[in-house]
């Protein structure tokens, strides 16, 4: 099983926003790590899911409902997305704060590229992130 985790700006399409909808195309990422990122989610992978912008928290764990496929709102290029399940809030969400303190998590790829929207983690920082938000799986 892979680790992932994607941001969204909760003013655009928050964590209840998927919850209440029970499931999610994650479609419209026109950034080719991203993309290639998505292409490696496999169904069942866990998913944090990041409010970005003025929140910067992890909020959320999801799933991977579907594995890649062609994006229907790309009406050119070599795109593709995913379908994802809310699974269960955080207990406590992580703040990007917390994460820049922990010094065993401090480099994941959210805190190098901070415009990556979908970033890969290693089984060791997702579960660093599991504690820290007080959540069990």
């Amino acid at each position: 099983m892979n680790h992932w985790l994607v941001k969204q700006e909760p003013e655009s399409y928050s964590w209840r926003d998927f919850v209440n909808e029970g499931r999610a195309a994650w479609t419209g990422v026109r950034n080719f790590q991203a993309r290639n990122n998505l292409r490696a989610m496999k169904k069942a992978d866990l998913v944090f899911f990041y409010h970005s912008g003025s929140e910067k928290q992890i909020v959320g764990l999801a799933r991977v409902g579907r594995k890649a496929y062609h994006d229907p709102t790309a009406e050119e290029g070599d795109w593709v997305g995913v379908d994802l399940t809310p699974v269960k809030p955080m207990t406590k969400p992580v703040s990007l704060a917390a994460i820049k303190a922990d010094s065993h998590i401090k480099d994941i790829a959210l805190v190098r590229n901070s415009r990556l929207s979908v970033t890969p983690l290693s089984k060791a920082q997702f579960e660093r992130l599991l504690l820290l938000a007080e959540t069990k799986l």
